[in-house]
């Protein structure tokens, strides 16, 4: 918070920007009780505190560009009016205006204390907006994680990276945004001056279609190419928006050329984003591309174990957790919101934590885990079982050594999966229906005519189901 240039510098204390800054914080939280949270992500959450007077007890408001500042006053003015009157803070009016650094912001400004799904309270925040908990400290580490998390690490050094663009992929709740995180967080802790960007790809998107309505895609891609660290999750969303795309692909085509660090994240590898630009492809492939497979039993069992080491009571038996790192496999997020479940439960109600206790309060969670098996896995299982590169699940090619592991494949997917026909042929190098209806028709009839094939479906089903 800056000070005026025509008040004495006096009139302002210490206590009365703290004072402000403490208020700012609820305001946020309710604020994005009362909008909404899509509402409040898109023109509420990059706003801060800029300029105050005391003489008149008026605040500035930043935000990013002049069409955001009309919007947000015309919207929220008169509600940011009352929450300020009402926090008692020395406020009596505020100004929506932009930022005079708007080309150039650096990352998330005052934390919003916002509880996540899986979580009893609201986590403490710290200055940089990001959480202790998705911090590399908290990360833990195992076999399927261990590529990405030491490339994540290389990204965030102070040392230049021997890449500056770093592709993450791995299934929903894997832990992908935790790493885009941790990234940001120490990354801000050895380059503070450097402005960092953090969005979703679909808030790019958003973004970049605002811009555009409001002719002002020149401040968008000023601000985007002003970044030294870019973090987009989740890109498979652009898939299909082609003015979109051709603004992702000449923000990253820059970014590179400028020595910046790009760091992006998708729920599968480059060559298998459907309805995405071939030229984003190739850029994306042509960086670092680190997987990230489900956790393994070990695994699960690691993250349990950090989670009950300072869960405090009531306590968690070892049967417990084996039970539950058994029985939640499909991702991590999951398994930790079963664990945040139990305990929360038992700290309520004072009931102690069994495993008859445990098998009645995630019936759902069970029933909902062995039933959510991928394609993607699928694939996988099939291609390491018959041995042959993954890719040639998607490839042309039809060499008996090929096509069977394939056909295999498509009739596990619909058999374990609840992907229509279509969906599968997409999946699969874009095929017709008609080809996995012949595939599934095939392994049916092979499997009651020959022992061996029938014993690879049930041998695959049982390292897919558990």
């Amino acid at each position: 918070m800056a000070i005026k240039d025509d008040q004495v510098a006096h009139d302002v204390t210490g206590e009365d920007i703290a004072r402000i800054d403490a208020a700012w914080s609820q305001i946020r939280t309710g604020l994005r009780r009362d909008v909404g949270a899509k509402m409040f992500d898109q023109w509420l959450k990059p706003a801060r505190l800029g300029e105050y007077c005391a003489f008149s007890q008026t605040l500035d408001i930043l935000v990013a560009s002049d069409f955001s500042a009309t919007f947000v006053t015309g919207q929220f003015g008169d509600r940011l009016r009352l929450a300020w009157r009402a926090a008692n803070a020395g406020v009596r009016d505020v100004r929506i205006v932009r930022a005079p650094d708007a080309a150039a912001p650096r990352i998330m400004s005052a934390p919003v204390q916002e509880a996540p799904a899986e979580e009893a309270s609201a986590p403490t925040l710290n200055t940089s907006g990001f959480r202790p908990r998705h911090a590399f400290a908290s990360f833990i580490i195992g076999e399927s994680n261990q590529l990405a998390h030491s490339a994540a690490r290389a990204m965030a050094a102070d040392a230049a990276p021997r890449f500056n663009l770093l592709f993450i992929h791995g299934g929903t709740g894997q832990g992908k945004t935790h790493l885009l995180h941790a990234i940001a967080d120490d990354f801000l802790a050895h380059s503070p001056s450097s402005p960092i960007i953090y969005m979703s790809a679909e808030k790019f998107m958003m973004e970049f279609v605002n811009a555009m309505r409001a002719n002002e895609t020149m401040a968008f891609k000023a601000r985007l190419r002003a970044a030294r660290l870019l973090l987009i999750d989740d890109i498979q969303f652009i898939a299909g928006k082609g003015s979109t795309q051709e603004e992702f692909l000449h923000t990253i085509n820059d970014l590179v050329e400028s020595g910046a660090r790009i760091v992006i994240s998708a729920d599968r590898a480059p060559q298998s984003l459907d309805a995405v630009d071939p030229r984003i492809l190739s850029r994306l492939a042509g960086g670092l591309v680190a997987d990230i497979q489900p956790a393994d039993i070990d695994l699960r069992l690691a993250i349990l174990e950090a989670k009950r080491s300072v869960a405090g009571d009531p306590p968690v038996p070892d049967a417990v957790i084996d039970f539950l790192a058994r029985a939640i496999r499909s991702n991590i997020r999951e398994l930790e919101g079963a664990f945040n479940k139990l305990v929360a439960y038992g700290q309520l109600t004072g009931r102690k934590i069994d495993l008859e206790f445990a098998q009645s309060m995630l019936a759902d969670a069970i029933r909902a885990n062995a039933r959510r098996i991928t394609v993607d896995e699928i694939q996988k299982a099939c291609a390491a079982h018959y041995r042959i590169d993954p890719a040639e699940m998607r490839s042309k090619r039809r060499a008996r050594a090929v096509a069977r592991p394939r056909q295999v494949a498509m009739y596990l997917s619909k058999k374990m999966t609840p992907r229509s026909l279509p969906e599968i042929g997409r999946i699969f190098g874009g095929r017709d229906h008609s080809t996995v209806i012949h595939a599934i028709r095939t392994i049916e009839a092979l499997r009651r005519d020959h022992a061996d094939i029938d014993a690879d479906i049930r041998a695959l089903q049982r390292k897919l189901e558990g």
